[in-house]
């Protein structure tokens, strides 16, 4: 039978056939589906695993940083030999308006670039060091600064955020009590990383040295909420942190 014979058959058979020609015709070109084929069951991937601890997203720019670089902070880096100091451009600090600079300044702790880091917390030391009864008012509108700072997870933020809670609570009078109802805001981090360090006695050494221990940093910052803040401190540390024992009771 020659090849034109053959090709002849084939075109007959499809006419008399043709869904079985039209399977044959796919044979050996990866086939057809067919509706009666049992699809293959795809496992889903599992979902990432979440980390609350983990490190969060600090880019966004600060209004310190962007204060900073229009020039309308009233300070600037100053060198005297090889140290560095914070060179005020007014004579009296106090006389600064508060409700407009702290929250600035304390925004601006979450910089982790020069010289937006050294100036927004030593700037921030300084107006609390001087700011006495202007710093109670402004209280209210320091919560998102330390929230957000606190939020970040980064252990060099917190550090230097839960340093400057500890002299704002003792800056001047009633700001302790003041900050009582924004334990809610500030105490969830604190709970998270209050216990992390405990046993782990290489890390305790050196963040003892180097006074960058967050859980002990934590632990102080609550005694000094629990001393300052009033009657209704400790049971509202307590509600937040069931671990934390008093150390007023004891």
């Amino acid at each position: 039978m020659t090849t034109l014979q053959i090709h002849q058959k084939q075109a007959e058979e499809l006419l008399k056939h043709p869904r079985r020609g039209y399977y044959q015709m796919l044979i050996g070109k990866g086939g057809a589906c067919s509706s009666l084929a049992k699809p293959k069951v795809r496992v889903p991937a599992p979902p990432p695993k979440t980390n609350p601890l983990r490190v969060r997203d600090n880019r966004t720019p600060t209004e310190f940083r962007r204060f900073y670089d229009r020039g309308d902070l009233p300070l600037q880096v100053s060198f005297d030999g090889a140290t560095r100091k914070v060179l005020w451009k007014v004579k009296d600090i106090e006389k600064l308006d508060y409700h407009h600079y702290l929250p600035i300044f304390f925004d601006g702790l979450r910089e982790k670039q020069e010289p937006y880091k050294f100036l927004a917390l030593q700037g921030t030391k300084d107006l609390l060091a001087k700011g006495g009864s202007k710093i109670l008012p402004v209280i209210p509108q320091l919560i998102i600064p330390i929230k957000t700072a606190l939020n970040t997870r980064d252990k060099e933020i917190m550090c230097r955020i839960i340093g400057v809670l500890q002299q704002l609570v003792t800056s001047a009078a009633m700001v302790g009590q003041a900050l009582v109802p924004y334990y809610r805001q500030i105490l969830p981090v604190f709970n998270m990383f209050k216990d992390r360090n405990r046993g782990n006695s290489d890390q305790m050494d050196y963040g003892q040295r180097n006074h960058d221990n967050v859980s002990d940093l934590i632990e102080e910052t609550l005694e000094l909420f629990e001393v300052h803040g009033g009657d209704d401190a400790f049971i509202n540390i307590k509600y937040m942190i069931p671990t934390y024992e008093s150390h007023m009771l004891n």
